[in-house]
């Protein structure tokens, strides 16, 4: 399951052990500050890493971007990420 807003949370919750991705809003890579960024994607790995089965990536694909997000968004998963 793939989502762009969505209560991560609950979805967690009602889909168990279903793989789950995204929730990182495409409009916050593009005109987002790599610090809201990187606290997004912490908040997101704390809510849905535990058990496994997350993705972390933008809610929807993304055309173009901003270079220094994308960074913020990796540094996040390497600092909070790892299972």
């Amino acid at each position: 399951w793939f989502f762009e807003h969505m209560d991560m949370a609950k979805a967690k919750k009602i889909l168990g052990h279903t793989c789950i991705a995204g929730n990182v809003p495409v409009t916050l890579m593009v005109t987002g500050k790599p610090g809201e960024v990187k606290e997004r994607c912490r908040k997101l790995i704390e809510i849905c890493a535990p058990g496994s089965g997350y993705i972390l990536t933008a809610g929807a694909f993304m055309d173009i971007g901003n270079p220094d997000n994308l960074r913020a968004m990796m540094a996040a998963a390497k600092e909070y990420g790892v299972y």
